[in-house]
């Protein structure tokens, strides 16, 4: 079974991709989904969130709210770091779970889908890595139309995140998703083939 990483930057379509790969017959375990179990109401995740950031960070149900964290996290890194030193701990057990019961149930291909591969220093733990590009110009619109954030808070996350061009060119595969749906559908069900077919390296 092979096990790849899946990257990419705000707005550059990696759940797109992600979406195409788990359709084509991949495990997709994504990270941010992992991210929120362990932060879920009642976890010792959030009870400890709340203990380094406040009780603002929680919504009216007691819940996580991500956007008011966000505000505390996306403009310094020294609480992003300790927001991370919380949460990644956690995510990489859980992880590490559901790719063997993946292994275990023989799955030919895992991919695990996380945002911030490069910048948490996992890229070393896949044989090989796929990013998703786009230019910046690109993001800033993308997430403008899908958020609705005003530009300054688009700039911070983008800023938060280690530039796409040298994500892309650090990456064994690059999908180039500037063009048509079409067009990154067709490059993703031929890197699907290859991940499937070829031998390990």
């Amino acid at each position: 079974m092979r096990v790849v990483g899946l990257t990419g930057g705000i707005g550059s379509g990696k759940s797109t991709v992600a979406a195409i790969l788990r359709a084509l017959g991949a495990v997709v375990i994504d990270a941010d989904v992992l991210a929120r179990e362990v932060v879920a109401p009642g976890s010792p995740g959030l009870a400890e969130v709340v203990a380094r950031f406040g009780p603002d960070i929680l919504d009216p149900d007691g819940a996580l709210d991500r956007r008011a964290l966000g505000r505390h996290v996306f403009k310094d890194a020294a609480a992003r770091a300790d927001l991370n030193a919380i949460v990644h701990p956690r995510v990489g057990q859980l992880a590490a779970e559901r790719i063997q019961a993946a292994r275990d149930a023989g799955a030919p291909l895992v991919v695990y889908d996380v945002p911030l591969l490069y910048e948490s220093g996992l890229a070393a733990g896949f044989e090989a890595v796929i990013v998703v590009y786009v230019d910046e110009a690109t993001q800033r619109a993308r997430v403008a139309a899908r958020d609705q954030l005003p530009a300054d808070e688009i700039e911070d996350r983008i800023r938060a995140q280690q530039p796409l061009a040298d994500k892309a060119a650090r990456a064994q595969h690059v999908i180039d998703n500037r063009g048509t749906p079409e067009a990154t559908r067709a490059q993703v069900e031929a890197l699907f083939q290859r991940l499937c077919t070829e031998d390990p390296q």
